[in-house]
């Protein structure tokens, strides 16, 4: 277990990279402006669990397989950029809009937004090198268990995203409001959606690792 200041430490630094606009914030503000609050939810909750997933492949020493083999690395952005691409082309050929009605039936189901959210999560090679980069600073090897460390920092990371993204998924749902009364903003959003994807693909192959 961390020590308390330790933790105190890290949810600073937490807090400054949660706050700046990055792709899952994008994806989930997305999300939260053409589906509503629950499939922002959703998107979040899959990237939380992406998060933890990185954490524990961290915790087994499987992150330094990007350091030591680029073939590896290229490999999982690669078919991470290809699987953003389908998102977009399922989002732009769609012929329902994207939004969520009185019922809270959607084109898409908060089981299948989680999934999205934890696939572009886990199929981003960047964010275990990030996991990498940071965690070690924070981590005594020496009074406990390494994996126990990574969790409870994971933990952390997820709560200071959870509290940032959380505000970001009210501030977009309020802009589903308008989109509701009207079909033609309802239309540009879904495409609008297929543009966020085909940008966070091309930026996962130009981008260079972390």
């Amino acid at each position: 277990m961390p020590e308390l200041t330790t933790i105190g430490l890290f949810a600073l630094a937490c807090l400054a990279l949660a706050s700046t606009p990055g792709p899952d914030m994008l994806l989930i503000a997305t999300r939260s402006a053409t589906q509503g609050k629950l499939a922002g939810l959703a998107t979040y909750l899959g990237i939380a669990a992406g998060a933890y997933c990185h954490a524990l492949i961290l915790a087994l020493g499987l992150s330094q397989l990007f350091l030591a083999i680029p073939m590896a690395y290229d490999g999982v952005r690669f078919a991470g950029a290809l699987y953003l691409l389908f998102l977009a082309w399922q989002a732009f050929t769609s012929h329902r809009p994207l939004s969520i009605d009185d019922t809270g039936v959607s084109s898409y189901s908060a089981w299948q937004l989680f999934r999205q959210g934890l696939f572009t999560n886990l199929l981003n090679p960047k964010v275990a090198l990030f996991f990498l980069a940071l965690f070690p600073q924070f981590i005594d090897p020496a009074p406990s268990s390494v994996a126990m460390q990574v969790l409870v920092l994971a933990t952390v990371l997820n709560i200071i995203g959870f509290i940032i993204n959380g505000l970001v998924i009210l501030i977009a749902a309020k802009a589903r409001s308008a989109m509701t009364a009207n079909g033609r903003l309802k239309q540009f959003a879904q495409y609008f959606t297929g543009v966020v994807f085909v940008a966070l693909a091309a930026r996962l192959v130009v981008d260079d690792p972390i």
